[in-house]
């Protein structure tokens, strides 16, 4: 079945006001030009769960699309705080839950099981314990010891970022693997944006690489360099010098504005942001060829 729609359409159709949104990619392959068209369709009210909500949350909240932070660690990676997420959270305008990165990712596995809620022992976050009373503790009927359990999370929408799909949105990750495959198999609904669009033999060719199955994908969108300025392995890599300057650019909501007014609304997509970026952008991110080496499957 073909599911390959623009990006903008896949957003139009099943990123609804309301929502509970999981932009999924740790570190690597951050689907940030989801993000940006989410912002551009003034989407409202949405909770944002994320490991590690990062900038694409930052500028999502800094553009009035949320109501409430689900996550584990906040920050600007390696640099500080989310300036416009934590400022939201000070003025009391940003309901939250925290979690630790394990407490989370055993929610998306409880969610992507169909389990009502995920044993987790032990946690080494008791101060998050005592104070998100979504921790819990229930008695193990085999030792009758207390382990601590979290609830399952169901986003309504999970957005993964991988490095080639087919049509049907059977999709290959490689490099670092985060909770991807769990927030697809959790979610509702699956938008997934890739590099490239391949050929269903290329993808069968090698199956161990088929983290995403296109039976859990709603929609697949073609969007080269979705993932900047985080990375995607084999392509491009993070820019970390815009990581930093963001930092700047979040400083005050004077310029951070100006940064959404020039680079999310004034583009008209992915395409267009990344033309703007310029060559010498371009060159510094370029990757050197490293293939693997091929794996023999044999006859049979």
């Amino acid at each position: 079945m073909d599911k390959l729609v623009p990006l903008s359409d896949a957003v139009k159709k099943h990123v609804h006001d309301g929502d509970i949104i999981y932009a999924a990619g740790f570190t690597h392959m951050i689907p940030f030009a989801a993000g940006h068209e989410i912002i551009r369709q003034e989407r409202r009210d949405l909770v944002l769960a994320r490991a590690t909500p990062d900038l694409i949350y930052d500028q999502m909240v800094a553009a009035g699309c949320a109501r409430k932070l689900i996550f584990s660690y906040m920050g600007n990676p390696g640099v500080g705080s989310l300036r416009a997420a934590r400022a939201a959270l000070e003025r009391g305008d940003l309901e939250w839950e925290e979690y630790s990165h394990f407490g989370m990712i055993s929610r998306l596995q409880a969610g992507a099981t169909g389990l009502p809620f995920m044993p987790m022992n032990p946690t080494a976050a008791g101060d998050l314990e005592r104070a998100n009373p979504l921790y819990r503790t229930v008695v193990d009927p085999y030792s009758g010891g207390e382990v601590v359990v979290v609830p399952a999370l169901k986003p309504d929408v999970a957005i993964v970022h991988v490095q080639r799909a087919d049509t049907s949105g059977n999709a290959h990750i490689w490099g670092i693997i985060g909770e991807q495959k769990e927030a697809a198999f959790a979610a509702e609904r699956v938008i997934l944006t890739t590099e490239e669009i391949v050929a269903e033999e290329q993808i069968r060719s090698d199956p161990n690489r088929t983290l995403i199955p296109g039976f859990v994908v709603d929609a697949v969108c073609h969007v080269p360099y979705c993932a900047h300025p985080s990375y995607t392995q084999g392509y491009y890599d993070r820019d970390n010098a815009f990581y930093l300057e963001w930092d700047k650019i979040s400083s005050s909501s004077e310029t951070l504005s100006a940064w959404l007014d020039e680079w999310v609304y004034g583009v008209k997509d992915r395409v267009e942001y990344w033309q703007k970026l310029g060559s010498e952008t371009h060159d510094r991110l370029q990757v050197k060829s490293k293939p693997s080496i091929p794996v023999e499957y044999g006859q049979y």
